[in-house]
């Protein structure tokens, strides 16, 4: 990741913390004076994307090292790193949400459920409005600049917007006489938060596991090289997805009259064309095979 790409992340960030932190801080106080336990689940949510937005920028700094000694393909995979910490901590804060509700419903025999107040409805909908205007920023710079955690971040927001529609729901339903609502839509949001959290791990876990690229850009590879002169036939090609970035192994057939020079030639047209149509490919390997003439 080059340093303006770095910086544009660094920005993402630290305007997403701003928001998330008084968007917590006015929650938290509309759930307290409200009395309204899907609104405080959903203040734990935000508070808990001010923490993964830091993890975010912890891996994006790492990410960003230069290869070195130990590391000689580099650091990409620190943003895979972040966004599997983003996804375990997405899943403990709804584990808890989750158990708290359960608890509430659980006792309500004994005690009644308070009816929530008519800010906690208010606060929802500034989450709601907030959040996805969040999702949108951070989905849209996370693409520019192709890095993985940033979308993780990005994909939280939503969550967090889903989960005060949950709220939403909640806590209208509860102040129209159903107030067991208001717990069962803390439960709601439970959901929404695993299923991005799974979503976010599942994705870090592809890139860390060398998945190859999709068919189509494979395909595309390799009507390129056929097109380089001198190229008689693709005999292997092999991807690999290394965080952001994409490795590419790939054996080529040419004449074998050919002097070395002449073969090695063709194989920088073809290594320098891959690279120059596909920005995401760190490093190609070519490997020139003698045509086999039938």
């Amino acid at each position: 990741m080059t340093q303006s790409l770095e910086k544009v992340a660094m920005k993402v960030s630290f305007v997403t913390i701003l928001l998330n932190f008084l968007l917590t801080i006015f929650k938290l106080v509309a759930g307290i004076i409200a009395h309204s336990g899907a609104m405080l689940s959903d203040a734990i949510h935000s508070a808990s994307d001010v923490f993964s937005t830091f993890v975010v920028i912890i891996g994006i700094k790492l990410a960003s090292k230069d290869s070195d000694k130990q590391h000689p393909y580099g650091h990409e995979r620190m943003e895979c790193v972040a966004a599997i910490i983003l996804a375990t901590i997405l899943a403990v804060t709804g584990l808890g949400i989750g158990l708290s509700a359960i608890e509430t419903i659980h006792n309500a025999k004994i005690t009644t459920i308070t009816v929530p107040g008519k800010l906690a409805l208010i606060a929802a909908i500034v989450s709601i409005l907030v959040k996805e205007g969040m999702f949108w920023y951070t989905k849209i710079n996370a693409k520019l600049i192709d890095s993985s955690a940033l979308m993780a971040d990005a994909w939280h927001h939503r969550s967090d917007a889903l989960s005060s529609i949950g709220a939403l729901i909640g806590i209208g339903g509860a102040r129209m006489g159903l107030p067991i609502l208001d717990p069962l839509a803390s439960i709601v949001i439970c959901l929404f938060i695993w299923k991005a959290a799974y979503d976010i791990f599942k994705d870090a876990i592809n890139k860390m596991l060398d998945t190859a690229c999709e068919d189509t850009i494979e395909q595309e590879m390799l009507i390129l090289a056929l097109k380089q002169p001198g190229v008689d036939g693709i005999d292997l090609l092999h991807t690999r997805v290394f965080g952001n970035k994409i490795y590419v192994d790939m054996e080529i057939c040419a004449d074998g009259q050919k002097t070395l020079q002449e073969t090695h030639e063709i194989a920088e047209q073809v290594h320098d064309a891959i690279e120059e149509n596909f920005p995401k490919v760190k490093h190609i390997m070519i490997h020139v095979n003698p045509t086999k003439h039938k």
